[in-house]
């Protein structure tokens, strides 16, 4: 495995635009996109997703996408009835990425690019469709079109069959986590040499399937009494507000990519994977082992930074996939600071989750966005609404962005499941880039 591996295209479909440097500015500025999952009375319910009909979930928020149009992004004359709106998403994102680091569709093909996408509830939305038409109105009236995306890797396959990506194919259902893990599998197919490039990143769909399901879960934030504070590390969090999106980047040879004169945005250094048995999740988080979770991303954090003491290593800011969740939020942390320590403080924190809602299967790929964006911009964004820092965590939290000089930078997730994973990506500066 002797290829070093860059990223150096991102296609994005976000609740705060299509651009990356954009969606990047929009966070810095603090901006969000979370809106009352019940508009005011009189008020469109089709402005906030459709979703005011549920109103089990009191006063809980949502991050959706507005005016998303597939074809804009895929071509008008594209016949889009195959794909569902999961589909949509990840073939639209494609395209973008697809373009941002000058593949065509006929370079796809012949080079056998791959496609590894990361999601939690894939076409939940079509799932759930066909099946209750088949309840209510008998097997004979459900739509064939559906049930090809029943499958779990319906978005994946139907992306690849649009873009000609005809390598590796792989769909990875680990909720939260699975976008970064999407990541560092494609950076080991490329140095590996079994691909020469592969599109990688996530996607999920807002659904009131998926609400309902958070909602009986307790995670979602506006459940209990007082106002819902759906913000990553403040003191007064209460939950998650689910969003939308997909966001996938052009992984490949960094020596390849120069030879063709694409720009690489980073540098791909390490990742890694680790678990932790844990009970049902709950408004806790993993409640029954966040010690063993803490640890699992501890070692999987020492491992991408190559060592096992406890010293600091030159780590310019953490992407964190902070949601707002109480006990996950407050692991994750400790996670973080059980790997690197005291140094932990002087590292510059993000949560993108506060502005963008948990985005599940995509937000991975938000969380590495905000760090390539860093590395070119010099600004990493703060935490949307955080007014009460939560003081026990051993971070340095600010709801502000800030000027960082980001040469190395980290990615991190918690699933529900006790899955970790982190992610080290590097600002590409030749091969002598700058160390510290």
């Amino acid at each position: 495995m002797t290829h070093r591996v860059g990223i150096t295209g991102v296609g994005v479909l976000s609740a705060l635009g299509d651009e990356p440097a954009a969606v990047s500015r929009a966070l810095c500025a603090g901006e969000h996109a979370r809106c009352p999952l019940h508009p005011p009375a009189g008020a469109d319910p089709a402005a906030n997703g459709g979703f005011a009909g549920l109103a089990e979930l009191g006063d809980a928020e949502i991050a959706p996408l507005r005016g998303f149009d597939a074809a804009r992004y895929l071509g008008a004359e594209t016949n889009l009835r195959p794909l569902d709106g999961a589909g949509r998403r990840l073939a639209a994102a494609a395209a973008l990425a697809l373009e941002a680091s000058g593949w065509t569709a006929e370079a796809c093909a012949a080079e056998a690019v791959g496609l590894v996408a990361g999601t939690m509830f894939a076409g939940m939305r079509t799932i759930a469709e066909f099946d209750r038409r088949a309840l209510e109105a008998g097997p004979q009236y459900v739509m064939p079109l559906d049930f090809a995306n029943t499958v779990f890797n319906a978005a994946a396959g139907q992306t690849a069959i649009r873009h000609r990506l005809t390598g590796p194919n792989a769909t990875l259902g680990g909720g939260p986590v699975a976008a970064l893990q999407a990541l560092g599998y494609a950076a080991d197919l490329v140095r590996a040499g079994q691909a020469r490039a592969v599109l990688a990143g996530g996607v999920d769909e807002l659904s009131a399937e998926a609400l309902r399901a958070f909602s009986r879960a307790g995670l979602l934030s506006g459940a209990g009494e007082g106002p819902g504070v759906p913000v990553p590390f403040d003191g007064r969090r209460d939950g998650c507000a689910l969003g939308e999106g997909a966001v996938l980047f052009m992984v490949e040879s960094i020596a390849d990519a120069e030879r063709r004169g694409a720009p690489v945005l980073a540098e791909i250094v390490a990742s890694a994977s680790a678990w932790a048995p844990v009970g049902e999740p709950g408004r806790s988080g993993p409640a029954e082992a966040p010690d063993e979770v803490a640890a699992a991303l501890a070692r999987a954090i020492a491992q991408v930074l190559g060592r096992r003491d406890g010293a600091a290593l030159a780590l310019d800011a953490w992407s964190s996939s902070a949601s707002g969740d109480v006990g996950r939020d407050r692991t994750e942390a400790r996670g973080f600071t059980g790997a690197l320590g005291e140094g932990a403080r002087a590292v510059a924190v993000t949560a993108v989750k506060g502005a963008l809602g948990e985005m599940l299967g995509a937000a991975g790929g938000l969380q590495a966005l905000v760090l390539i964006e860093g590395m070119r911009s010099g600004r990493l964004p703060g935490i949307a609404g955080l007014a009460t820092p939560d003081s026990d965590l051993g971070i340095t939290l600010s709801a502000e962005g800030r000027a960082v000089d980001l040469r190395l930078g980290l990615a991190t997730a918690v699933g529900f499941d006790g899955a970790v994973e982190a992610l080290l990506l590097r600002r590409w500066e030749g091969e002598h880039f700058a160390t510290r």
